[in-house]
């Protein structure tokens, strides 16, 4: 198992910017495939994005195609995503989590959340 640390989350305003940050300890961090979810109030948690091992492969839920990116830190045992754009759509927990071998979208470790909130 790898311990996730979500951080960066916070209020701004529709169109504004936010980095969050997860940060993993424990287990071997560039062994995992990497992803965000977000939890809307009074809605399922839902999948936002994901990232490969050597980061090199990505993938986007529609809504947020073109404003936002994922990325990892492999020596730095961090992954990110950048969220440009922000619509108050955005507004959820955002959460990380990490995917081992043989990546089958088990996500079996996850961090804590970091909240992210979308003004009109």
């Amino acid at each position: 198992q790898v311990q996730l640390v979500e951080s960066g989350g916070g209020l701004v305003q529709a169109g504004g910017s936010l980095r969050l940050s997860c940060a993993a300890s424990g287990r071997t961090f560039s062994s995992y495939t990497m992803g965000w979810f977000r939890q809307a109030p009074g809605k399922e948690r839902e999948f936002v994005s994901r990232i490969s091992t050597n980061g090199r492969t990505t993938y986007y839920t529609d809504s947020v195609k073109g404003r936002f990116t994922i990325s990892r830190d492999n020596a730095k045992n961090t992954v990110y995503l950048q969220m440009n754009s922000l619509e108050p759509e955005d507004t959820a927990i955002y959460y990380c989590a990490a995917d081992p071998p043989p990546y089958r979208s088990s996500w079996s470790s996850w961090g804590q959340g970091t909240q992210v909130t979308v003004s009109s």
